[in-house]
Parts: structure tokens; C-alpha cells; sequence
């Protein structure tokens, strides 16, 4: 099939268009450095119009039956199955990802709003026996209101569906400020939506200067609720500024995962999940393994096994289906891969794969696997969002577990080991949002999906993740006895 890159249009109040400036971004394919096409730049006066749609929305969709809302969320999610073809080939050419990542993640979109369509049927309130006689009181759940979501590059559909999904589901309204380097993936995510009858103004779409459309809608007063995925640093700001508003804030945030191989773990079984988890995007996964982290007597062989299979990763072009890893998403994330491993190197690090851009064209990185990077390097404490592996030797439990909870991060972290011991001790004593053990365990869409300390606040997806997006009334009633 032949999927030609179409340029990305705002969607506001029920129709596609572009910004009221006629402002457009270039959207560059990072396989060829070459455009692509454009991405609409919205402008306050969109932003405006787009409020007041979701405002207006709102006040009908809040009402609108559960049943009713989950039939246009589960045709939405038939829609985005039978475009997944065409979808995954707009989301490599843009991002670059292999075009079977591209399906899975398209695939993985359509069963999470399956899963919110139901969700949203089964937001049950409760009633509370009274302390007093002839008072009934019960407590409803509301949907909080328009919702202001920021979804970044790394996942254009898989990011951006949890904050639609969960939104639409509890009966709110929401702008999306998708991404701009990948932007018409997301775009067809919200065509999904739009094709399946969801009423104008529901769900809009802009694109634009980041820090300007966050600045003028986090503060609105239409706005009830910021959700945002992105880098710690930026998430600070956006929450400290939602807080001065008394906005409700999901926060997912960045994390550095510690990834622990004990001397009695599966050694097959941990170099076979740890390869195929830390290449997949590329490395660019909030979640990916970033400290790896081997018990002495089996760090040797961990060492030569991973070596080994990261030389095996072939390279190239994602829409190539013999690729099994594709480039960087863009050039800032190539110079910051690039300088993250000059740092570690001018330590005293020790490289013994990759290391260096193969080509002159495209942003590719090759898997580069490091031994002897002292803690004081930024690849140690910043996280590297990229396809680098620094892998460290520990003798106790104990040490190492004081190792995996030395950053301020708290989103992901692995352990691999046979001792149920070991394995409730990593599962008690890590400081961490997710902790998957013996496998790669990240959480479905029916568990919560979020970390703690500076990984962020707040939940994505499972019950807590609809129940973000609703605040629970208390309702005391007094009858005449």
C-alpha cells in the first residue's frame, strides 16, 4: 500500500482547518532529513475559538449517557483497527520507528479506548450508611470539565489516546496539543473519534508553539484539568503553573529505570527482554531500562550476551520491514544521545558497541553498549531516551538497591532474579511507580500507568486513570421521617 504523508490541520469545534494565521511547520522524516510535509501553527485566536467549543461541549457530553458515549468510543476504536495499515505508515515516516511498532502501537490505541468505552459504563458512585437516622447519603462521580492534554513525539497515538480516552469516557471535553515533529499519526487518532460521531467540540486537535499554547490555556478559566506527558523539567513548570490556577495535573514524567540482573536470575531470559525492551523506539521509552545493574558473578557474560545481541540490531529505515530498529526521532535527540556518550567516554567509560552515527544521513544511533561509567556522568543521572546501554557490576543486595533509588526518579524499574527474597525485597524497598520482576511488566491498560518524586503525579490508565478525570460528590439527604 502506497500511504502518501498528508499535511496536519488543526481540528476545531467539528472541522479541519488551518490556523487563522496560515502559519505551517515543516514535519521532517528523520530516516531522510528530508520534509515531508506541514503541520498547522495554532494562534490565541484558535486556542480562543477552541475553548469555547469544549465549554459548550461539555455542558452536552457530561450529560450524555454513558451507553451512548461508549457506543462512538468502541466504533472509534473499529475505525482506528481497520486504518491501522495506512496509520503505521504515516507514524514510521514521521517518526521512525519500525513500521511493526507502528501497527502495535496503532493496534494497542484501539483496544485502549476499547477498555475506556466500557470503563466509563462502570464509574459506579456508592452509598455510605449515615451516623444519622432517615439521611441517605450517597456519593455520585461528575466529570471534572474541559481538559487541556499535552501528548509528546515519542508515542503519538499511544500517548495521546490515554488522555482522550480517559476524558471522553467521564464525560468531558478536551484539547489535545499534539506533537509537532509527529503529528499526522495523532491527527488520524482523532479522526477515528471524529468519523465515529463524536459531537463537534468534544475532542479538538492544535499543534503550535509549545510553551505558548500551554501558558495561555493552563491558566484559562474554562480549563479544569491539565494532562501532560513530557520531560521533568517542563512538567515542573507546567505543574507549578496549573497549581497557582487550583487545576487538577496528571504529571507523567521522565525516569532513569534501574535494571537489576542477580547472580541467580535467567541470564537468557534477562538479555532477551532487556534487548528487545531497550531498542524498541529506539530507546525512546520513558520506561526503557537505563541502569543496568549485574551482580558480579554473572556480570561477565551479561557483559559479552548483550554485546552480542545489540550488534545483531539491523539499523535502517522503519517502513524497511527487515529493520528492527530505526532512527532517532530527531536531531535534537541525536546531539543529546551524542553528547551523553562523549561525557561518559571522557570518564573513563569503556565502549564496546556503537558509539558512533553509521551514516551521514538520518538521525540514527546505533545500540552503544558501555562498561566502567562512573555514577558522576550524566548518562547516570540524566535520562539517556536513546538506544545506549551502561552496564554496572554490584556484589549486595543491599548496595544495589541503595544504586536504584539514588536519582529523584520513581517511574520504572526490573529486577531479575529466582529468590522470592530478593524478589519481595526489589518489590517493597524500590521507589517506584511500576516494578516488573522477572519480566518487562509494564502495566496493560487496565493497571495505572505512572511514577512518583519527579517522574511525575497522578495516574494514566486502570480505574485511577478514568477517575482522573471525575471528582466524586457527596450528596446528604435528609428525608422526612
Amino acid at each position: 500500500m502506497t500511504v502518501s504523508y498528508p499535511n496536519t490541520e488543526l481540528f476545531i469545534n467539528g472541522k479541519w482547518r488551518a490556523a487563522s494565521s496560515n502559519d505551517w511547520l515543516d514535519v521532517i522524516n528523520p530516516a531522510t532529513e528530508e520534509s515531508v510535509g506541514k503541520v498547522a501553527v495554532a494562534q490565541i485566536s484558535d486556542l480562543d475559538e477552541a475553548l469555547d467549543a469544549a465549554n459548550a461541549a461539555f455542558k452536552l457530553w457530561r450529560n450524555t449517557p454513558p451507553f451512548a458515549r461508549y457506543k462512538i468510543m468502541r466504533r472509534a476504536a473499529d475505525l482506528l483497527r481497520e486504518r491501522a495499515d495506512s496509520v503505521a505508515k504515516i507514524m514510521t515516516i514521521e517518526q521512525g520507528k519500525p513500521i511493526a511498532e507502528a501497527k502495535g502501537e496503532t493496534m494497542l490505541g484501539a483496544d485502549t479506548i476499547d477498555w475506556y468505552a466500557e470503563e466509563g459504563r462502570r464509574a459506579y458512585g456508592r452509598v455510605i450508611p449515615s451516623q444519622l437516622a432517615n439521611v441517605n447519603q450517597i456519593i455520585i462521580k461528575e466529570p471534572v470539565g474541559p481538559v487541556a492534554a499535552f501528548s509528546p513525539w515519542n508515542f503519538p497515538i499511544n500517548q495521546a489516546v490515554r488522555k482522550i480516552s480517559g476524558a471522553v469516557a467521564a464525560g468531558c471535553s478536551i484539547i489535545l496539543k499534539g506533537p509537532e515533529d509527529t503529528p499526522a499519526s495523532c491527527a488520524e487518532l482523532v479522526r477515528a473519534f471524529v468519523d465515529s460521531g463524536i459531537p463537534d467540540g468534544v475532542i479538538n486537535l492544535v499543534y503550535g508553539v509549545p510553551a505558548d499554547i500551554s501558558n495561555y490555556l493552563i491558566p484559562h478559566p474554562i480549563i479544569k484539568k491539565i494532562s501532560f506527558t513530557g520531560s521533568t523539567a517542563v512538567g515542573k513548570e507546567l505543574a507549578s503553573l496549573a497549581a497557582q490556577h487550583m487545576k487538577l495535573s496528571t504529571m507523567e514524567l521522565g525516569g532513569h529505570a534501574p535494571a537489576i540482573v542477580f547472580n541467580d536470575a535467567d541470564l537468557t531470559a534477562a538479555l532477551d527482554v532487556l534487548t528487545t525492551q531497550k531498542f524498541r523506539n529506539a530507546g525512546q521509552v520513558c520506561v526503557a531500562p537505563t541502569r543496568f545493574l549485574v551482580q558480579d558473578e554473572l556480570y561477565e557474560k551479561f557483559v559479552d550476551g548483550y554485546v552480542k545481541l545489540a550488534k545483531e540490531v539491523k539499523l535502517g529505515n522503519g517502513l524497511d520491514s527487515s529493520t528492527s530498529m530505526g532512527p532517532l526521532a530527531h536531531d535534537r535527540r541525536l546531539a543529546a544521545v551524542e553528547e551523553l556518550v562523549q561525557d561518559a567516554v571522557d570518564l573513563g567509560a569503556k565502549i564496546h558497541c556503537g558509539g558512533q552515527r553509521p551514516k551521514n544521513v538520518g538521525y540514527f544511533y546505533p545500540p552503544t553498549v558501555l562498561t566502567g561509567v562512573p555514577k558522576s556522568a550524566r548518562m547516570m543521572n540524566e535520562e539517556p531516551f536513546g538506544p545506549v546501554i551502561p552496564i554496572s557490576s554490584f556484589k549486595t543486595v543491599d548496595e544495589v538497591l541503595m544504586e536504584a533509588n539514588r536519582l529523584p526518579y520513581g517511574l520504572s524499574a526490573y529486577a531479575y532474579t529466582a529468590s522470592s527474597e530478593t524478589a519481595d525485597r526489589v518489590g517493597r524497598e524500590i521507589e517506584s511507580g511500576i516494578i516488573g520482576i522477572n519480566h518487562h511488566g509494564q502495566p496493560a491498560v487496565e493497571t495505572p500507568f505512572g511514577g512518583i518524586q519527579d517522574s511525575g503525579q497522578g495516574k494514566e490508565n486502570g480505574s485511577e486513570g478514568l477517575e482522573s478525570y471525575m471528582h466524586s460528590k457527596l450528596i446528604s439527604h435528609k428525608t422526612t421521617p
